[in-house]
């Protein structure tokens, strides 16, 4: 099992908002009564709050106003939906095609919830090999829910599912290890990283990361992280790192090194603002500030 972290590279000097990558957030969720916006713009703050040049909220028409206010820095795009404010899959699929060349990580499934149109949606995505994923919440809900879904998985992934959403998909795959028993969580992990061919982080206490292979546990975060949205930060940490990294040259990092790094940085951040205020009450834009702090420090040495 391995614990020393990757080097966090340095960021170039003359680097402009081309230079660290387009995070694309697929997310939020339009139709009543469940309406879901925060999850995603979390994720999208998250990204360029952890380098990223540019993020894109692709979220329901519906909501798409109301979630750029939220994250006034991000872009826009407008998912087409039907009369009754759902998804419409097709139109989605073209409109994301349309624009992917663009990405350099698309991180879905944050207040996406559930449905066929969903899981129209991130089966479409997952079938492109050209743009890295983080598949995160609904979007791991809505893959557990396709028979023999992994056949059809071609891009490089991250999973990011907490207990319950690694059972959903454990199920679909037929794999029966605990995911929270402190023996088995490192085992559960690496036989879903296995079985996709992808990496996998099984949040908890001692989120796991693994590439199937190699294997680490998280030393950082307490449980003020154990609150609504510090999951969408969580990913959308990682997929700032993966635009940033992820470059398929010899200085890039791996999927693998860019989830040990984010999963770090969001725990140490969850550690600096509990040193100042304790264990409880944290809110996911506390810890969005923190964000930036922390990488400076680890780049520093510190």
């Amino acid at each position: 099992m391995t614990s020393d972290l990757p080097t966090l590279p340095k960021r170039p000097a003359a680097g402009h908002k081309g230079t660290f990558g387009t995070v694309c957030v697929v997310g939020g969720q339009a139709a009543e009564p469940k309406v879901m916006l925060g999850g995603p713009a979390f994720s999208a703050i998250a990204a360029l709050r952890s380098g990223a040049g540019l993020a894109v909220l692709a979220v329901p028409s519906p909501i798409l106003a109301e979630a750029l206010t939220v994250a006034p820095s991000a872009t826009g795009l407008a998912l087409p939906v039907d009369e009754n404010a759902i998804l419409n899959p097709s139109e989605v699929a073209a409109l994301l095609d349309e624009h992917r060349s663009g990405y350099g990580c698309i991180a879905v499934g944050p207040g996406l919830g559930e449905g066929v149109a969903q899981q129209q949606i991130v089966m479409r995505l997952i079938g492109r090999d050209e743009v890295p994923l983080v598949i995160d919440a609904d979007a791991i809900n809505a893959l557990a829910a396709v028979p023999n879904f992994f056949e059809e998985l071609a891009a490089p992934a991250i999973f990011t599912p907490h207990p319950g959403e690694y059972r959903r998909i454990a199920s679909a795959l037929n794999l029966e290890v605990d995911p929270i028993d402190e023996q088995s969580r490192i085992e559960a992990a690496k036989q879903l990283a296995q079985r996709l061919g992808c990496v996998v982080v099984l949040k908890g206490a001692g989120t796991v990361i693994t590439d199937g292979i190699e294997a680490s546990v998280n030393t950082t975060g307490n449980v003020a992280l154990a609150t609504a949205g510090t999951g969408d930060v969580l990913t959308g940490i990682i997929a700032g790192l993966v635009s940033q990294f992820f470059t398929g040259d010899s200085a890039s990092l791996s999927l693998y090194d860019c989830a040990r790094l984010g999963v770090y940085i969001h725990g140490l951040a969850a550690d600096r603002w509990a040193k100042r205020s304790g264990e409880s009450g944290l809110l996911a834009n506390d810890l969005l500030v923190e964000i930036p702090l922390v990488m400076d420090e680890i780049r520093k040495g510190g």
